[in-house]
């Protein structure tokens, strides 16, 4: 690092760091993204969030296990350009900057989509364009500015969850008159059963389940501004399993439970759209407050996600040393400017095809999250093979890591066989072929550079 006064400062205490976790995990893909999926499998969607969240703590451990033995800002292209090579942290810092761009947009997106329950005559473009100004001001403070945002956010998210399950448990068992609407659990195997698609549609909603918990590696990410990370990863990472089993499985069950699966559509949240179809519009208004507070969330931690990977990229020599550069809040400002004008694209999406954007978008996000996780896990082999240990390895190592890797492998070639999804696997090698040819041209003319100086 260039000074003491171009260094990011550790202010993120442990109650951020627990809800920052938090909020990674419970986003779009949960409030909006759901009711594709559980058209894709009906009420089996359940199952597939389980599975996919044990994939998850893997990862999630791996990441742990070498956040805990080095914290620092970037950390996935730190320790991927450490342990498997220089290449390797340029593709895992770019991918996962990428990630984020495109998960943003998803977010931008959804906050467009949510607005028009309330006003439906505005176009979707302008409430994502207010959420990006917005969400930019509120990065270009101190890093404790966004942990609040961050904190009071995934708050509203988390007891907005709890209390619609607590409702949704009196609707369905309780004296709360529903009206006439079927509730219970006959709802979960009723209306072509558990798993109505069989086993073709359970497996193809999995690619859509896994964009759904993009985000949760988000605590490696704020290990370099956290002000004890050696207490606070741990307890973090460890209750991602649980966040996963009350805030994805065990809504979801309640809500499908509360109403038939089928009867679900897939504009705006279905969290929304099933008490306001049973008769409870108050909630559904409270409740859409709540959705947009998550994709805000889920957005402002992307874009911080964008702007620290790039002030890492760029002290490690791989991006413009301009990213590096902080402002009087010690935050990465020209990073976060230079992720929010590309996030603008977004804004642009929705203006010229606002029915087809959040699809589009999400199944590109998915490669780059995959191929993010892959990196995370192919780089832990390779750090448990230098020896490097910590207090927090990770369970069944190394057939946890081959079990992870092997699902991802399975759900990139799932995206094959989904329509919305294709795209996603044309722009991936792309992608790759471009960040390829970008490092051997950075690679070239800093050889350049030092030529002069060492002859001089």
């Amino acid at each position: 690092m260039d000074s003491h006064n171009n260094q990011l400062r550790r202010g993120l205490d442990e109650r951020h760091m627990h809800m920052i976790a938090l909020g990674g995990a419970i986003g779009t893909g949960l409030f909006y993204g759901s009711a594709t999926t559980i058209q894709m499998t009906g009420p089996a969607i359940t199952l597939a969030y389980l599975i996919g969240g044990v994939v998850i703590f893997f990862i999630m451990r791996a990441l742990g296990e070498m956040t805990l033995a080095e914290p620092v800002s970037g950390s996935i292209s730190h320790y991927a350009g450490r342990y498997i090579g220089p290449f390797a942290g340029f593709l895992a810092g770019w991918t996962y900057w990428f990630m984020w761009i495109i998960v943003g947009m998803a977010e931008l997106t959804a906050i467009g989509t949510y607005f028009q329950y309330w006003f439906p005559s505005v176009p979707q473009w302008v409430p994502s364009l207010v959420a990006l100004v917005l969400m930019t001001l509120v990065n270009l403070l101190h890093v404790k500015a966004f942990g609040e945002f961050e904190f009071w956010f995934a708050s509203i998210k988390v007891f907005a969850i709890l209390a619609m399950m607590g409702g949704g448990l009196l609707l369905i068992f309780g004296p709360i008159d529903h009206g006439s609407t079927s509730t219970g659990v006959d709802n979960l195997f009723a209306h072509g059963g558990f798993m109505p698609h069989g086993w073709k549609g359970f497996l193809l909603s999995m690619v859509l389940v896994f964009f759904s918990f993009g985000g949760v590696e988000l605590v490696g990410m704020t290990a370099g501004e956290a002000k004890n990370p050696l207490k606070s990863i741990p307890a973090a990472v460890n209750k991602v399993i649980w966040r996963i089993l009350i805030f994805y499985v065990g809504a979801l069950t309640i809500m499908l439970m509360l109403y038939p699966w089928n009867e679900i559509g897939t504009k705006g949240s279905p969290f929304v759209m099933i008490f306001d179809q049973i008769g409870i519009p108050a909630t559904a208004t409270i409740l859409n407050i709540v959705v947009i507070t998550a994709a805000l969330s889920a957005f402002n931690s992307g874009l911080f996600s964008t702007s620290r990977m790039l002030y890492h990229l760029g002290l490690e020599g791989q991006a413009p040393r301009i990213f590096t550069k902080l402002n009087k809040a010690h935050a990465p400002q020209r990073g976060i400017l230079f992720s929010s004008l590309l996030l603008s694209v977004a804004v642009v999406l929705n203006y010229l095809v606002p029915e087809k954007v959040f699809l589009y978008i999400s199944s590109v996000a998915t490669v780059a999250v995959i191929t993010s996780w892959a990196l995370i896990l192919l780089t832990h082999l390779r750090f448990r093979k230098a020896n490097r240990t910590t207090a927090f390895n990770m369970p069944f190592y190394p057939y946890s890591s081959y079990f992870a890797l092997a699902f991802l492998g399975i759900v990139v070639i799932l995206m094959a066989y989904v329509d919305s999804t294709v795209i996603a696997l044309i722009v991936a090698p792309v992608w790759y072929l471009l960040v390829f040819v970008s490092y051997h041209v950075r690679q070239r003319i800093a050889t350049k550079r030092e030529k002069p100086a060492a002859t001089s």
